[in-house]
């Protein structure tokens, strides 16, 4: 069924051009996506523009009017190999030789076009990550040309059918090869593959409906995302040509290095040094963590070099989840380089009443299985 390209301006089936301008202008400034962020208003809008890119143009308005539709596939009758039933396979393989479409042409592909995706990066703190954060970046893209609200023309002019190539968008060419003669179309140069030109552009934008600008976008970032995520914003990229629908604009993280905790998906890593005495006998550590401030760790007596306290839901939070990941605190214990009398006296009291009297030399994967002669060990039997 048809679209109701008249209805969705609001005006008549007897519209005088200009009526169908003034119509789109109007409904362009309301639902334009730089004036109207909402999704269904970006919808509307390039509803908006399409209709405006068929009612503006002499010949599909007529194929409206005798009831088809232009931009729907056969809307406005086959031509070429297209209508043949070849699926575009065969001008497919003439075009990887030269570059262009084989004899049937593929149409001019209308001034109105979607605007491209954006890409920005901004850095994070690891805390900004933990929490979520709403910050304001600045973005340098194309926006809606506001002297000729997209329509790219100067005061009451409109397009006109290009000349080089009488509306077709592509101009063709014969050349020779060893398959014979072969037609080859290319986009026309002198519109661009549109159909047609501007003889009184726009003196803001000439003629391309849109201009440079750099503008503030608002970003809100959830808790718990990580570096090289991205955040899509739709419709905030840039506006296409002709002032058609914006792109999104896509934000991509990149998270700081912290002077404290490594991050390892959800979960956090931190090293905490403790002096030999302590390790031995026990003790408390206050350490201040990202989201729930100071935070304290028992150092159970006797505790070995390269043991980890795990803090269960202190880590990052999981997105989406309401979950958090672990906190992973790697004990360190530190061996006092030097010693006064005093201090070298107690040790040697504490090696005196030690139930081990020498050194001992054991086998690696008697003490952790994981050590590097087990690996070894492993390793070399595999073979």
């Amino acid at each position: 069924m048809a679209r109701d390209y008249y209805g969705t301006l609001g005006v008549s089936k007897n519209a005088t051009d200009q009526e169908i301008k003034r119509a789109y202008r109007k409904l362009a400034r309301e639902h334009h996506p730089d004036v109207n962020p909402d999704e269904s208003a970006q919808k509307r809008f390039q509803e908006i523009s399409a209709a405006y890119e068929v009612l503006s143009d002499p010949e599909k308005r007529r194929i409206v009017d005798l009831g088809g539709d232009p931009l729907e596939p056969g809307g406005g009758g086959a031509g070429g190999f297209g209508g043949a039933g070849f699926g575009g396979g065969l001008g497919d393989v003439f075009e990887a030789f030269f570059g262009g479409g084989a004899g049937g042409s593929r149409g001019p592909r209308g001034r109105v076009q979607p605007g491209a995706d954006s890409l920005l990066r901004t850095r994070l703190t690891l805390e900004e990550c933990a929490r979520g954060v709403t910050k304001t970046v600045t973005v340098d893209t194309a926006i809606l040309c506001d002297a000729c609200t997209g329509s790219g023309t100067h005061g009451d002019s409109k397009p006109v059918r290009c000349e080089t190539c009488g509306g077709a968008g592509e101009v063709q060419s014969v050349q020779r090869s060893f398959l014979g003669q072969v037609m080859t179309s290319r986009p026309c140069p002198t519109c661009r593959g549109v159909g047609e030109t501007i003889p009184d552009p726009c003196r803001k934008c000439g003629g391309d409906g849109r201009v440079r600008a750099r503008r503030e976008v608002t970003v809100k970032v959830p808790a718990g995302v990580g570096n090289g995520m991205r955040i899509r914003l739709a419709a905030q990229g840039e506006v296409g040509p002709g002032g058609g629908p914006a792109g999104d604009l896509y934000v991509e993280v990149l998270e700081q290095q912290h002077e404290v905790f490594v991050r390892d998906g959800d979960d956090l890593h931190c090293t905490i040094r403790v002096p030999m005495v302590d390790a031995a006998l026990g003790t408390k550590v206050t350490i201040e963590t990202i989201l729930d401030g100071p935070t304290e760790i028992t150092i159970d007596p006797g505790t070995q070099p390269g043991s980890v306290s795990v803090l269960r839901g202190h880590g990052m939070p999981k997105l989406r989840s309401g979950t958090r990941g672990d906190l992973h605190a790697h004990l360190e214990v530190v061996v006092p380089s030097k010693l006064d009398h005093k201090q070298t006296k107690l040790l040697e009291d504490l090696r005196r009443h030690s139930d081990r009297e020498h050194v001992e030399v054991v086998t690696t994967g008697s003490q952790n299985t994981g050590g590097l002669f087990s690996r070894l060990r492993d390793a070399f039997s595999a073979r």
